[in-house]
C-alpha cells in the first residue's frame, strides 16, 4: 500500500502519522517545502522517500512529483494532507493519480462552503442557523427583519476565526459592506453558546471507529477578535445525543477511512425560530484531525493511541477499540504573552506535576488563535481539569 503525505512536517506531531501508518506495513511517501535535513528524526526513520517540493501550491510541480513517485513504486492508494489548507489540492492529485481513495474535486463543494454544508446536516438531522449569503446589503438587511440582530459574518469558504464580524445592528450591516473584501461571506443569525466538537476517525463505510467530544467554553473567534485567553478539553466518552448525531452526520457527507472534526453550537438560550437552551445546532464539518497539537490531546483523552488506530483503519479498515477503556478528560490550557499570570511555569509544575503530560510553544501560524503557550494535562473528570485551567490562567 501506497500512501503519499503532503506536508507531513507540519504541524510536527504529525510525524506520529507517519510512523504509525509504517508499523501497519503502509509505505509512506513525503512531499513538503521543506528541506530534508530540516525533518525531524521520526520523519527521516519512516518515510519511504521525501520529495522537497518549493511550492506546494503549484499543481504542475505537485503533479510532476507524483508521476515520479508513481514511475518508481506503482500506484498511489491515498493522498493526504490531513491539513485544511491542502484539502482541494489533494483532492486535484487524486484526480491526476486514478486515486480511488479519498474525496475528488466534485465532492468538494460540501466540505469547503459553509452554506453548502447545511444541506448535509439537515439531512442528517441537525439543526442549521439561518443565514444568507452577501450579494447585497439590501438582502441581508431583509434577512435581519426576518431573524433580528445580531448577525455573524464569516467567509463562505474559509477555515479559522479570521475575518469574521459580529453584526450587532444595521449601521453595522452598512459598515460591513463598506469595508468587506469581494469575498463571499455567509451571514447567519447570531448564536449565544459555546462549541463542542465529534472528532474522530470511520471506515470506509463511514462507520465511526473511534470518537471523541471537545469542548470550547469560549469560542475561538471571541479570543481572537476580544484577545482572550483559551482553554478547550477532550472527552473520549461521548454522550449518547451527541454520539448518535455525530454519526449521522458522518454517514450523510459519505466521510470514508479518514479524521474528521465536526463543530457543533451549544444554545445557552432559546432562540426563536430554531431551538431552545441546550439544544445542539450544527455549525461546520473539517473533513481533517482537529487542528494544532490536538491529536495529541485525543491520545491523552483515548489513554490510547490515535494515530495508531489511524493507522490500522488505513490498513485493515478496522480496529478494536475494546481495549481503551481507562479513558480520561484531557485538557489543553493556553498562555497569551499579552497578560500577566499569577502562577509562574515552576508552580504550575510543582502543584500539577503528575497530571501535565505535555508543556510548549504554538507555533507563530496558530498564535492568534491559541495563544502562545500550552499545558496538556489529564485528569479523572472535568472538575479537576477546569481547578486546574483556573490555576493556569489566573491573572494578576
Amino acid at each position: 500500500m501506497n500512501y503519499v503525505f503532503i506536508s507531513p512536517n507540519f504541524p510536527k506531531i504529525y510525524s506520529h502519522f507517519v510512523k504509525s501508518l509504517k508499523d501497519k506495513g503502509v509505505k509512506v511517501f513525503g512531499i513538503g517545502d521543506e528541506p530534508y535535513s530540516n525533518l525531524n528524526d521520526e520523519l527521516k526513520e519512516n518515510l519511504e522517500e521525501y520529495c522537497f517540493v518549493s511550492d506546494l501550491g503549484n499543481l504542475q510541480y505537485m503533479k510532476d512529483t507524483m508521476s515520479y513517485l508513481r514511475n518508481k513504486y506503482g500506484e498511489i492508494d491515498y493522498i493526504e494532507s490531513n491539513n485544511e489548507y491542502w484539502l482541494y489540492s489533494d483532492s486535484l492529485l487524486r484526480e491526476y493519480c486514478g486515486c480511488k481513495n479519498g474525496f475528488l474535486p466534485y465532492e468538494m463543494d460540501k466540505i469547503k462552503y459553509k452554506s453548502k454544508m447545511k444541506e448535509y446536516f439537515s439531512k442528517a438531522g441537525a439543526k442549521v442557523a439561518r443565514y444568507t449569503l452577501s450579494s447585497s446589503f439590501e438582502k441581508a438587511k431583509e434577512f435581519a427583519s426576518i431573524v433580528g440582530y445580531p448577525l455573524f459574518a464569516k467567509p463562505d469558504n474559509g477555515v479559522g476565526a479570521s475575518s469574521t464580524y459580529k453584526i450587532e445592528n444595521e449601521a453595522d450591516l452598512r459598515r460591513f459592506y463598506s469595508e468587506k473584501d469581494n469575498e463571499t461571506y455567509i451571514i447567519e443569525e447570531y448564536l449565544d453558546g459555546y462549541i463542542i466538537s465529534y472528532d474522530g476517525i470511520c471506515d470506509d463505510e463511514s462507520n465511526v471507529v473511534v470518537s471523541f467530544n471537545e469542548v470550547f467554553p469560549r469560542p475561538i473567534a471571541d479570543v481572537v477578535n476580544e484577545n482572550t485567553d483559551i482553554y478547550y478539553y477532550v472527552k473520549a466518552d461521548v454522550r449518547e445525543s451527541l454520539e448518535k448525531l455525530g454519526r449521522s452526520v458522518v454517514k450523510s457527507f459519505g466521510v470514508k477511512k479518514r479524521c474528521f472534526h465536526i463543530e457543533f453550537f451549544v444554545l445557552n438560550e432559546d432562540k426563536a425560530g430554531l431551538g431552545e437552551k441546550g439544544d445542539i445546532v450544527a455549525l461546520e464539518v473539517n473533513m481533517r484531525s482537529p487542528g494544532g497539537n490536538t491529536p495529541d490531546l485525543l491520545c491523552l483523552a483515548l489513554n490510547g493511541s490515535y494515530y495508531d488506530i489511524y493507522a490500522e483503519v488505513i490498513a485493515n479498515n478496522y480496529c478494536d477499540t475494546s481495549a481503551f477503556a481507562n479513558r480520561k478528560v484531557a485538557i489543553s490550557v493556553n498562555k497569551k504573552n499579552d497578560f500577566i499570570y499569577v502562577h509562574t511555569h515552576k508552580e504550575i509544575v510543582n502543584k500539577y506535576g503528575s497530571n501535565i503530560k505535555e508543556h510548549g510553544f504554538y507555533n507563530v501560524e496558530i498564535r492568534d488563535a491559541l495563544g502562545d503557550e500550552f499545558y496538556f494535562a489529564q485528569f479523572e473528570n472535568e472538575e479537576e481539569a477546569l481547578a486546574f485551567t483556573k490555576f493556569v490562567q489566573e491573572k494578576r
